[in-house]
């Protein structure tokens, strides 16, 4: 490694743990080098685990989190994933239409809601659109349930591919309520690219669009970006959002109702 790149290099890292995230167009111009340059700089940074590289630039260094099985994701964090979809449940109104991705916060959604007529969901989870099934059966909520088509993810309980981007296109739905594998700065990332694409189409697709993110996502980077804090109307979370990130999320709320308050 020559001196020059050496130095950039040092200089990359401190910069990183000072300002937490750092994008590629501020080191280009900082070090008077191409946009390529610097991107060649923090993969082999991030080789060496100095940094995260993150969608347009770096972040403090966070290994990555690997999936679980979907089973054994349900009993993790039970008690704060059902105080985030209580929350959600609060912005579901009669006759709306919803986008639920694939995860097991928005899997909550189900078990939980109450009390709604004529209720449309949209979902490419499998165990989802069965316990919105159920929930009907309950007479919890009336309405229909679309269980978008695609290959089957029996791992995750879910569908995705082209066919569940095709019927997506179509559709148009009031509030899309999306899970995800992690979140770090600006940047939301889960761990299935064809799940991630569906969630970012349905994501185009919704008026409003709410992330639902326990503490143990926050801070962590997983597979795959599929999008960043501008596409969400609302963070709802069971933890305050990182006062470094408060520039990027002007809408984070705290859910703080239990499932025995109800």
């Amino acid at each position: 490694m020559n001196q020059l790149k050496e130095e950039r290099h040092r200089l990359i890292i401190q910069w990183v743990n000072e300002e937490k995230r750092v994008s590629v167009a501020q080191m280009a111009n900082k070090f008077s080098v191409t946009p390529e340059t610097i991107r060649r700089d923090l993969t082999e940074l991030e080789e060496l685990e100095q940094i995260t590289r993150v969608h347009g630039g770096a972040v403090l260094y966070t290994t990555l989190e690997k999936e679980q099985a979907y089973l054994r994701k349900l009993d993790i964090n039970r008690a704060e994933k059902e105080q985030i979809a209580f929350e959600a449940i609060s912005r579901i109104e009669d006759g709306d239409t919803i986008a639920i991705d694939v995860g097991t916060t928005t899997f909550h959604i189900a078990d939980l809601i109450q009390n709604v007529q004529n209720l449309t969901v949209v979902t490419n989870s499998i165990a989802a659109a069965d316990r919105f099934n159920q929930a009907i059966e309950e007479k919890r909520v009336t309405g229909k349930i679309i269980l978008l088509g695609g290959f089957t993810n029996p791992a995750q309980s879910s569908v995705s591919g082209a066919m569940t981007l095709e019927w997506l296109s179509h559709m148009h739905m009031d509030k899309a309520f999306i899970s995800c594998g992690g979140i770090v700065a600006d940047t939301i990332y889960d761990y299935d690219l064809d799940e991630s694409l569906v969630s970012a189409k349905m994501m185009a697709r919704s008026k409003k669009n709410i992330l639902l993110v326990d503490s143990s996502k926050i801070g962590i980077p997983s597979f795959f970006s599929f999008g960043d804090a501008s596409h969400f109307d609302e963070v709802i979370s069971n933890q305050p959002c990182p006062k470094e990130w408060k520039k990027w999320y002007t809408s984070w709320i705290i859910a703080k109702r239990s499932r025995s308050e109800c």
